[in-house]
């Protein structure tokens, strides 16, 4: 699919989009608001199709794709602190407005997303935001599936602790 989209099929173009932008979005949910995650998305396959003539293995794709993303997420994020001071998603919220609760704890969510390094962070966006299962996750990054395994595993337990919920230990039964 990789091959036809360079050499300018559009229809290998967009089944590339198809497939990779769920896992391009819960990239950049990993680094920038969700309000800034699909404005990342299309930055990212604009420049994903300017570039795509320089991809040299076809099968690096996942990868390189994700790297774009978080280039382009991180840069959003510098240009966004450069042009707010307080950066707060929280008080941005009417917390009269009906479902403004679950606002705050999505936003509180996301918080402790953003607290957790990187590798964590992206792998448990996918899964919990974009619903994807380890296979596709792996499959849209470039990692092994037992890399996903245990980054989703770890991470669940690292963002426990950083919700306050238990002590971050799988053996917890709810």
């Amino acid at each position: 699919m990789v091959t036809k989209a360079q050499a300018g099929d559009r229809a290998a173009q967009s089944t590339l989009f198809r497939r990779f932008a769920p896992a391009v979005h819960g990239c950049a949910l990993a680094y920038v608001s969700p309000s800034e995650a699909q404005d990342t998305v299309q930055d990212v396959f604009e420049t994903v199709l300017n570039r795509l003539g320089q991809l040299r293995d076809p099968s690096a794709f996942p990868g390189w794709i994700m790297a774009i993303t978080r280039r382009c997420a991180l840069e959003r994020v510098v240009r966004l602190q450069r042009a707010r001071s307080d950066g707060s998603a929280v008080d941005e919220l009417t917390h009269d407005s009906p479902g403004a609760e679950k606002l705050v704890e999505v936003s509180q969510t996301l918080q402790a997303l953003h607290a957790l390094p990187d590798r964590f962070r992206e792998v448990l966006v996918l899964r919990l935001v974009e619903g994807m299962t380890g296979p596709e996750i792996a499959d849209a990054t470039g990692l092994s599936h037992g890399t996903v395994r245990v980054y989703l595993h770890t991470g669940m337990q690292l963002l426990r602790v950083q919700l306050g919920i238990g002590n971050g230990s799988s053996d917890e039964r709810a």
